[in-house]
């Protein structure tokens, strides 16, 4: 009780102080970079384990130690059960858009399935076992973590796999999303058709690249613009659930033993 106890705290503080700094925007050549405070949760936590600085500060190698480090993994499940109750309350009001697109949806969804074909080979070559199949399946956002954490556990290579490429999606992705949102204006394509590519199924990557949009478009298409991106983060959050269950994990699980099999022998 007392380790679960020093994990609430170092949690609440990590999310107060990332709440203070709140979100910033910095100009970088054509685009604009945006920071937002999940970016700042994410280094700080990595920040204050034993393996970083809580073994070299006294006050942290009291409140983190290996104990707390192994709870927080139930934390990440907790959290995302709040997580897919906010996709219900989301659904439910908007079940006719959802009805409305359609076809459209499923291949979106299947176009998504680009990511494992390109990562897997990746993965592999890079020296990946198990992990590959966690850390290639989607882009591995929030829903993926769940799915993922369910059906192999968090502490197996499968959840090993999908939580790395979540932190450096977190890190680097959100970073990058934003970059990309200002300079897309660019591409001659509709900003709408260009917010309603945001919605990839992470809260703060849709964030990021469509406020980016937004702020290079006129200001008459604005609202309209953040309203494409969230209603397509949403439909894209709740069927890409589906699409990684019934769709990504089988392929990718196929599609890795396929590649090792020929791995086997090639090397013979």
């Amino acid at each position: 009780m007392k380790n679960l106890s020093k994990l609430v705290f170092t949690i609440i503080v990590i999310i107060v102080v990332c709440e203070l700094i709140g979100a910033k925007s910095f100009a970088l050549g054509p685009g604009k970079l945006v920071l937002l405070p999940m970016l700042y949760a994410v280094i700080i936590g990595m920040l204050v384990t034993p393996k970083v600085l809580g073994n070299k500060i006294g006050l942290l190698k009291k409140l983190i130690g290996e104990e707390e480090i192994k709870k927080s993994a139930s934390f990440v499940m907790i959290s995302l059960l709040f997580l897919g109750v906010k996709y219900g309350t989301l659904v439910g009001p908007n079940i006719l858009k959802v009805i409305e697109a359609g076809p459209a949806l499923l291949l979106q969804e299947l176009g998504n399935l680009m990511t494992p074909v390109i990562a897997v080979p990746l993965a592999i070559m890079f020296g990946l076992k198990r992990e590959t199949i966690g850390a290639c399946v989607s882009i591995c956002r929030e829903p993926t973590l769940g799915v993922i954490g369910e059906k192999y556990g968090m502490d197996s290579p499968e959840g090993n796999g999908v939580l790395g490429t979540y932190m450096v999606g977190t890190v680097i992705g959100t970073i990058f999303f934003g970059f990309l949102g200002s300079l897309a204006i660019n591409t001659g394509i509709h900003p709408y058709a260009l917010a309603m590519a945001t919605g990839v199924g992470s809260g703060s990557m849709m964030a990021a690249s469509s406020s980016a949009l937004a702020a290079s478009v006129p200001i008459q298409m604005k609202d309209t613009v953040l309203a494409y991106a969230a209603t397509s983060n949403m439909l894209t959050g709740v069927t890409g659930i589906y699409s990684v269950i019934f769709l990504a994990i089988p392929f990718t699980n196929w599609y890795y033993d396929k590649i090792n099999k020929l791995r086997s022998k090639g090397g013979k």
